[in-house]
């Protein structure tokens, strides 16, 4: 009689966890039919907004993709993790598939969808200035990020555009665009006293602001115009191998980047907490708002030739390229274009 009511218990345990759903097999075969996607990020930044939402979302699963994130911290380590093979793809700007491409790499990266499409900082003053114009960096010192990286480069260009010299010499009226603090430790640099402005990305730019550091006093990203600021990249052997798996990858983002452009500042602020529990939802809102107010975002995931020449002129200007490759070396929008074309 006792192994009948175990055998009884047992069988009824079995029938709840079929019927509710929590069958371990049947969770382990709903898990191994996602196909695992590593993407290596240039940073773990809220700017990417779309990305977060496309995850939470369920459009990666939707298109039988699980993704993993690792934050590498600089274009250069993303892209060593997207050539090592330690990732799948590599989120980063663009023109480090440049620098590669011009290395003669047999197995360089190819862009293949575009997520943001302006620079993300905004311009950070230590004095309250509600009437700024550039003419007022004249003799001052701003905290710009990486040499050779596009922040810096934008920064850089759009500067010369408003006929500013750059330069040491800030007794005569060159700004000085300090590269010697690195971009992770410009904001503590910048509060500590360090300079006269920096750049910071969101929510960095904010957290300056209500801690009484600092006034945002113009967007770097709006006021230089669009280039493709960040972009997905996979070498020629990954998409060769892996191209129906780009193809979902790519359908997924686009999803993202639709649901992002309807959705409320709330509602983005909810997609991304998950990934960013340390910061406030109040905060992500005025985020997701200042990043919209500007369109950073890209609505879809076409990375265009004139942007791509943009960004090349960006690097010319910033002595970082000597010339411009062909656009079709490093970009392949056949997968933007399906993804736009065939995804509801």
């Amino acid at each position: 009689m006792h192994k009948k009511i175990i055998a009884l218990l047992s069988s009824l345990t079995l029938g709840v966890c079929c019927l509710s759903g929590c069958s371990p097999d049947k969770q382990a075969t709903q898990e191994k039919k996602l196909d695992k996607i590593t993407i290596a990020e240039v940073t773990h930044s809220v700017f990417y907004a779309p990305q977060y939402a496309a995850i939470t979302k369920g459009f990666f699963e939707d298109e039988g993709i699980k993704v993993d994130l690792i934050d590498t911290q600089g274009a250069d380590k993303t892209m060593a993790a997207l050539i090592s093979g330690e990732a799948d793809i590599g989120l980063m700007g663009p023109e480090a598939s440049i620098y590669v491409y011009n290395q003669g790499s047999d197995d360089y990266a190819i862009n293949f969808a575009q997520l943001t499409k302006r620079d993300g900082s905004f311009l950070v003053s230590r004095e309250k200035n509600d009437n700024f114009s550039y003419k007022d960096l004249e003799g001052k010192e701003v905290l710009g990020g990486r040499a050779g990286g596009v922040p810096l480069m934008t920064l850089e260009y759009l500067l010369k555009n408003e006929g500013l010299t750059i330069g040491e010499n800030t007794a005569s009226g060159e700004v000085n665009v300090r590269t010697d603090v690195q971009f992770g430790v410009m904001a503590g640099a910048f509060a500590a006293g360090e300079a006269d402005y920096t750049t910071a990305f969101e929510p960095t730019a904010t957290q300056l602001v209500k801690e009484g550091a600092g006034y945002i006093v113009s967007s770097v990203g709006k006021d230089a115009g669009e280039i493709p600021f960040t972009a997905y990249s996979a070498t020629k052997s990954y998409m060769d191998e892996n191209s129906d798996l780009i193809q979902r990858f790519t359908n997924a983002l686009y999803k993202g980047q639709q649901w992002v452009q309807k959705a409320s500042d709330e509602e983005i602020a909810e997609a991304m907490q998950p990934f960013f529990e340390d910061t406030s939802k109040e905060d992500l809102i005025i985020v997701a708002q200042k990043y919209k107010e500007i369109d950073a975002w890209s609505s879809d995931p076409l990375l265009k030739e004139e942007s791509m020449n943009r960004l090349m002129d960006v690097m010319i200007k910033g002595g970082e390229l000597k010339e411009k490759i062909p656009y079709d070396s490093v970009v392949n929008t056949s997968y933007a274009e399906k993804a736009i074309k065939n995804t509801k």
